[in-house]
């Protein structure tokens, strides 16, 4: 299925200096999007591997349209950082 090619896409790129930013626009359901994200439960492939680290970032638009766009920036970039360390630590890169 599109959802397994790509979890299976994220999985391989788990151990790339890659981030992937998702900003759900509209009414729809984003639980996929969410999956996705895997804060809670880490993706795994078709063929059982499990993502290196966490390189998804979800934001639901809808949730912060009506305030600070400000907070909707935070929101979108929190963890960015996080994922650079994270890749930086995985293969031994120090400054």
């Amino acid at each position: 299925s599109d959802m397994q090619d790509t979890v299976d896409a994220i999985v391989n790129a788990s151990s790339t200096p890659l981030s992937i930013i998702i900003v759900g626009v509209g009414n729809a359901d984003f639980a996929q999007m969410d999956r996705l994200d895997a804060d809670e439960v880490p993706l795994q492939s078709r063929t059982g591997v499990t993502m290196k680290r966490d390189i998804v970032q979800f934001v639901p638009f809808n949730k912060y349209k009506d305030g600070d766009i400000g907070l909707l920036a935070k929101a979108v970039l929190e963890e960015v950082p996080a994922q650079i360390t994270g890749y930086m630590t995985h293969n031994k890169l120090y400054p």
